[in-house]
């Protein structure tokens, strides 16, 4: 079995999970590929760190891959990934944790059970962006959101939205975002969007900041796509995926549909959304005394 470990910036918190998995890992005979540049600050940080292999992203050809950090160390791996159809698997040392959710103390449970094939895997809908003046500057691809934003500080902007060729709405606000089922935990829910289960098919349209009071999170078949066409006082708008973001001209056309390949993550027998639901969002807790 050969698994590659991910992670984005060495910290201190992820040291002790991570030679934690790094040594379980190789008790039980499994070859251990770190990714290149992160092992480069693991062995100028940690001189007792086991040897290990290097690979670079372009390298990939592992088995499965650990992602090792919070969600946003979990959706730059998922990026790395791309269309390879290699599962992940999140060790949680950020804080809220949807896609990253094996806990410190379930680890060495969990890499047992993931030795043993005892794990599902669920994949997950991917948005794909393309622009009409062809911007290549940003990654494409969106496990979580595609992102509309205003760039200034000020004015809202106006994005007039069709969905499969037809007028759908002019959204007067502070941005708009396009949400896949894992998304909807993400930013979408922080704006008012639903909580869509992983397995829906469905896209999440949801304004920021919207400046009528009418306006409302839509939800839309994932086979559907979206055209979006963007004023702004400042002449330019901020497309954020997943966290990257560039800035665009408005005279840029987007055009969002569902990509042709999912993410695969790696889910333990006894984890549920359900129960994530309950366990990161206090889902259904009953306060009063």
């Amino acid at each position: 079995m050969r698994i590659a470990i991910f992670s984005t910036i060495y910290k201190e918190e992820i040291e002790v999970p991570l030679c934690q998995t790094v040594n379980f890992l190789l008790k039980h005979g499994v070859e251990v590929l770190i990714e290149r540049d992160f092992y480069t600050q693991i062995a100028n940080k940690l001189k007792d760190f086991p040897a290990c292999k290097t690979i670079n992203t372009n390298e990939l050809n592992t088995d499965l891959v650990i992602s090792i950090g919070g969600d946003g160390t979990f959706l730059t791996t998922a990026a790395c990934i791309g269309d390879k159809n290699i599962p992940i698997l999140g060790i949680n040392t950020g804080r809220l944790g949807f896609l990253a959710d094996v806990a410190h103390e379930e680890i060495e449970t969990i890499l047992q059970e993931l030795i043993d094939g005892d794990y599902h895997v669920e994949e997950r809908t991917v948005l794909e962006l393309s622009t009409s003046d062809k911007s290549e500057k940003i990654y494409p691809f969106a496990l979580n959101e595609v992102a509309i934003l205003k760039q200034d500080l000020s004015s809202m902007i106006s994005i007039h939205a069709s969905v499969n060729n037809e007028f759908l709405n002019t959204y007067q606000a502070d941005g708009l975002i396009v949400a896949t089922p894992t998304g909807s935990t993400a930013y979408s829910m922080s704006v008012g969007g639903p909580i869509l289960v992983p397995q829906a098919q469905d896209l999440i349209i949801a304004p920021v900041a919207s400046h009528s009071l009418n306006v409302r999170p839509l939800i839309i078949p994932d086979s559907w796509h979206i055209d979006l066409e963007i004023d702004s006082r400042s002449k330019s708008f901020l497309v954020s995926m997943d966290g990257r973001s560039q800035v665009m001209h408005q005279t840029t056309k987007l055009h969002i549909a569902k990509a042709n390949y999912t993410i695969k993550v790696v889910k333990p027998l006894e984890h549920s959304f359900f129960k994530t639901l309950k366990n990161k969002l206090m889902w259904g807790a009953d306060k009063r005394n």
